[in-house]
């Protein structure tokens, strides 16, 4: 048995130099990710004429490489819990890093679509990591805040990526291969994560108690010498040490119930939103719009996407995260009926930057949100498992769609997509935990015993 105290100590840090470093660091390896995500869909068409890849092939790598997303998910769970927050995010970052880089070298649908595939893994990995990590490293008072800027920044890798790829790949029959050259510069976060420290949660819950303490006091040092000194922290508990965390545990009555909600808001997310921003271009030209003005107002949509992320930072520790999700999710709902409702070009616009908007808030507050409903036992497999989960779903969601659009018409795809994104919000607003109230006890303790 032995005394932890990392939670109590790291929530009474003012936000400091520290904070703000790790917020650069962690928002770099957002960008690259959102920056490949999307490398394939920008360079499929110059494939089409030059390799001769038919429609199904790119469906095929596409599916393929969302299963990738859920094998990654999961296995980066068990790399966090094993060996660190900071390694595991390290590695999972170097991983789709090298595979963006060996996929310049491609010489077949083939070829690429295994490397897109490994990619799209540590894509994925990345991004469980990540969360965790914001959510252990930052005082609860603003780790949602800080999830929300990480992903603002971040989330400028994709229109950045299409800006890269617009340029680059018409210029000749190699210069595809510059799109995924640019992912693999996400290699270069082995040089900034260096200013990143451990999660002292994470020694404590491994028995590591003498290096958690060397951080939190190096960090207690840094915030006193830049803000001032500290109030006392909370009294330290008795814990034993976690055991490793295996996929059974996620069974016990105590895990499974925020597993499977967990599981539906990403599914629900998933499908939502990759049904959407996937195939709302397609749509739009099979309805009778020119590819160009498809594109372009698709295009103009996006740029709801930051100012959400935005939106989020703004309310996510103000209030009830569950609500705010509950709250987003509806409104996607209403708004992307609307826009499959109606075929004038400002009305699509509109309704697209709102749906752009929310959407990339919900992704900020879910980022926040999940970690919270498990403890320090299950946090990673728990998030791992329904992210994961989320993301496999959408090795079927094309196909859901594209049944929808031929049996019933482009209007049913928009009733199948907001349908999906009500169904989140109802299980949320009925079956999701409040974490707030625990967020503010804790912030509270150490003021008590200050």
């Amino acid at each position: 048995m032995s005394h932890s105290n990392a939670l109590n100590r790291l929530n009474r840090l003012p936000v400091f130099r520290f904070h703000r470093t790790t917020l650069l660091v962690v928002s770099f390896a957002y960008f690259f990710e959102f920056a490949d995500i999307n490398s394939f869909a920008t360079t499929a068409p110059k494939l089409i004429n030059l390799w001769g890849v038919t429609v199904n092939q790119v469906a095929y790598v596409t599916s393929l490489s969302f299963v990738g997303m859920f094998f990654g998910s999961v296995i980066a769970s068990g790399i966090a819990d094993r060996w660190g927050r900071k390694k595991a995010l390290t590695m999972t970052t170097v991983f789709f890093g090298v595979f963006s880089f060996i996929s310049v070298f491609s010489w077949d649908i083939v070829s690429l679509g295994v490397f897109r595939v490994l990619t799209s893994a540590g894509l994925s990995a990345m991004t469980v990591v990540a969360v965790i990590y914001v959510n252990e490293i930052y005082p609860a008072a603003v780790r949602g805040k800080y999830q929300a800027y990480a992903i603002v920044i971040g989330i400028c890798g994709t229109p950045v990526t299409n800006l890269i790829a617009s340029v680059v790949v018409p210029l000749s029959d190699w210069s595809w291969r510059l799109v995924y050259l640019w992912g693999a510069v996400g290699l270069l976060f082995v040089f900034f994560a260096r200013g990143l420290k451990e999660s002292p949660r994470w020694l404590e819950s491994r028995g590591r108690h003498a290096e958690a303490d060397a951080i939190l006091t190096e960090l207690e040092a840094g915030a006193t010498a830049e803000k001032g000194p500290l109030p006392e922290p909370a009294p330290p508990v008795d814990e034993e040490p976690v055991a490793k965390a295996t996929l059974r545990l996620l069974l016990r009555k105590k895990y499974l119930a925020p597993t499977l909600l967990l599981t539906v808001v990403w599914v629900t997310q998933t499908i939502g939103f990759f049904g959407y921003s996937s195939w709302a271009p397609t749509l739009l030209a099979k309805e009778g719009f020119s590819v160009e003005k498809s594109v372009f107002y698709v295009a103009l949509t996006t740029v709801g996407a930051p100012l959400g992320s935005f939106l989020a930072s703004l309310v996510t520790d103000r209030f009830e995260r569950k609500w705010c999700l509950v709250a987003f999710g509806t409104v996607i709902a209403v708004c992307g009926l609307l826009y499959g409702l109606t075929f004038d070009p400002i009305l699509i616009v509109v309704f697209g930057f709102l749906v752009n908007l929310f959407e990339r808030g919900y992704t900020a507050l879910g980022y926040a949100y999940s970690p919270e409903v498990f403890d320090d036992r299950s946090r990673s497999l728990g998030t791992g498992v329904s992210y994961g989960l989320g993301r496999l779903s959408n090795a079927a969601g094309p196909l859901i769609i594209a049944a929808l659009y031929n049996s019933s018409g482009y209007q049913s795809v928009f009733y199948f997509i907001a349908g999906t994104w009500l169904f989140g919000a109802v299980a949320l607003a009925v079956f999701g935990p409040r974490t707030r109230a625990a967020r503010l006890a804790r912030e509270e303790k150490p003021q008590v015993a200050a």
